[in-house]
């Protein structure tokens, strides 16, 4: 009787959050990497260089920092409907103000701004997931929303290159045409979300009361498993020695991907691509095929109940990518590369995500998921400029490659390492279909 139940409680879960999770976090995105695109022609509007532009870009990760802990903690309290609405609202606002920064400080405060506003989004949802499903889930679900990540790239590529053409009409220029048009739907989204998410299961209407009971059942015992070994409190949480170096694994493997990403479609540009519009297609290839692996690989982690060594290959075929990217950087064959470690950045976060569920509960999960994603999202902000960096030094994009893919090594050691972690978790083969 529970197995029938079962599959129908997660079934349900699964269709009704898991579509507005990766509807949301692939706008969310958008409005993250665009920048990449806007360079195309931004840089030179506004005469900023390229150490300039990775700064300005990357500085949205400090406000991320700052306000990441604050957000979650907030959201555990006030529910996630109410909280993440107010995300998507103020963030979509200030991504179409980008439309009207005037150079360099002006971006860099309205990117300082949009971090702030972003922050505590994607541990939110993470946190979100662990009040609805058992651990035996997590690596799954966390893939099938964060695919939205890929997705962005993929659709926002050829969107946002479309929408650069639209240079001169109204007055605007095209990059400030792809500001409006792509911030503005976020906030309408996030009016939408105040409808459709509901907080807690015991809240679900459309969950029978025998699947909210197993679910409460399920949910309970993995509590008291994990906190058999221990409850920490909130502080104790932003010290703990696993905590740290989940989030230090993190930085390195956001470094990386954030690193190529922002300098992805320049990257192609310098391969000899005339048109900003087949850039906008070529930069969809590394991002498809992430999409594809990141969605097998949840699949294999949560089936092996595995979460260590499916990092450590993600990890390691990273750092393989960009190391192949920068040594045939001019050639084609550097798009390849970028595919490769596309794959180990996105391959990896199933398993990852699934990690801090393992030992983590109630306010200490808030805090600690918020704690990693904030500290491994300076990454987005390190990546970038050292890039731009590499690049104004050097006149070549391989020694960003090289230094990007030392941080996907570094954070291949940190797992094999330090992230042992015990699964409480049963194994369990019956996935809702």
């Amino acid at each position: 009787m529970d197995d029938a139940v079962e599959r129908s409680a997660i079934r349900k879960i699964y269709w009704r959050l898991l579509p507005i999770a990766i509807f949301t976090y692939l706008l969310a995105y958008i409005d993250r990497i665009n920048v990449g695109f806007a360079a195309l022609t931004m840089r030179g509007d506004l005469h900023m260089s390229a150490t300039q532009f990775g700064f300005a870009s990357g500085i949205f990760f400090w406000g991320y920092f700052i306000f990441e802990v604050p957000s979650n903690v907030i959201m555990e309290k006030v529910g996630a409907r109410i909280w993440i609405a107010r995300i998507m609202i103020s963030w979509g606002v200030l991504a179409a103000a980008t439309a009207f920064v005037t150079g360099t400080n002006s971006f860099a405060v309205l990117r300082f701004l949009l971090g702030v506003a972003e922050a505590g989004f994607l541990p939110g949802l993470i946190l979100y997931f662990t009040y609805w499903l058992p651990g035996y889930h997590h690596a799954r679900v966390v893939s099938g929303f964060l695919v939205g990540l890929p997705i962005a790239v993929a659709l926002g590529s050829p969107v946002s290159t479309a929408l650069l053409s639209l240079d001169g009409w109204l007055g605007l220029h095209g990059w400030q045409h792809m500001y409006l048009f792509e911030g503005l739907p976020t906030v309408l989204i996030g009016f939408a979300v105040l409808f459709i998410l509901t907080d807690r299961p015991a809240q679900a209407k459309f969950l029978t009361q025998p699947e909210k009971d197993w679910l409460s059942r399920t949910l309970e015992a993995e509590k008291r498993t994990k906190e058999a070994k221990g409850r920490m409190s909130l502080w104790q949480a932003l010290v703990d020695f696993k905590v740290l170096m989940l989030a230090l694994n993190y930085l390195g493997i956001v470094t990386a991907s954030l690193g190529m990403l922002i300098f992805i479609p320049q990257i192609i540009k310098s391969l000899g691509v005339t048109s900003n519009m087949t850039v906008g297609w070529l930069t969809m290839i590394p991002y498809i095929a992430a999409g594809i692996v990141e969605l097998i690989w949840g699949q294999v982690s949560d089936r092996m109940n595995e979460r260590r060594w499916n990092l450590f290959t993600g990890c390691m075929l990273s750092a393989i990518g960009l190391v192949i990217a920068g040594l045939t950087m001019g050639t084609w064959w550097a798009l390849f590369g970028m595919t490769i470690a596309a794959c180990g950045f996105y391959g990896s976060k199933g398993p990852f995500w699934a990690m801090p569920g393992m030992f983590l509960t109630g306010p200490a999960a808030a805090a600690g998921i918020a704690w990693i994603n904030s500290i491994g999202n300076l990454g987005g902000f390190f990546g970038p400029w050292y890039v731009g960096f590499m690049k104004d030094a050097t006149g070549s994009y391989s020694g960003g490659l090289y230094g990007l893919a030392l941080f996907g090594f570094a954070a291949a050691v940190i797992t094999v390492l330090f992230l042992d972690i015990p699964n409480p978790a049963p194994v369990r083969t019956q996935v809702a279909e």
